[in-house]
């Protein structure tokens, strides 16, 4: 998985183990996604029981707000629409 340097925050989605889908915002994704898989300390309460995890699509912001904005919006969508934004290609 490669660091991000130039853009601060990431939204992403992740598929659980259990094929239900979780949206996050993160500065650091390698370290969050060890997170939500349990390998280190911390992750959503949500993941915990839906291991493992897969990254499924990232989308980089310059500012916090704006990641926290697109995460709003990517949870009020129903999960087919998420499966779609998902097969866009994700920002690595």
């Amino acid at each position: 998985m490669t660091t991000i340097t130039n853009s601060p925050y990431i939204v992403y989605i992740l598929l659980c183990n259990d094929m239900s889908l979780y949206t996050g915002i993160t500065n650091n994704l390698e370290r969050r996604f060890k997170q939500h898989n349990g390998q280190i300390k911390g992750g959503a309460k949500y993941t915990r029981s839906k291991r493992p995890v897969s990254l499924l699509y990232t989308e980089k912001f310059e500012t916090k707000s704006d990641a926290m904005k697109r995460e709003y919006e990517i949870k009020k969508l129903k999960k087919d629409k998420k499966i779609l934004i998902s097969l866009q290609k994700t920002e690595f």
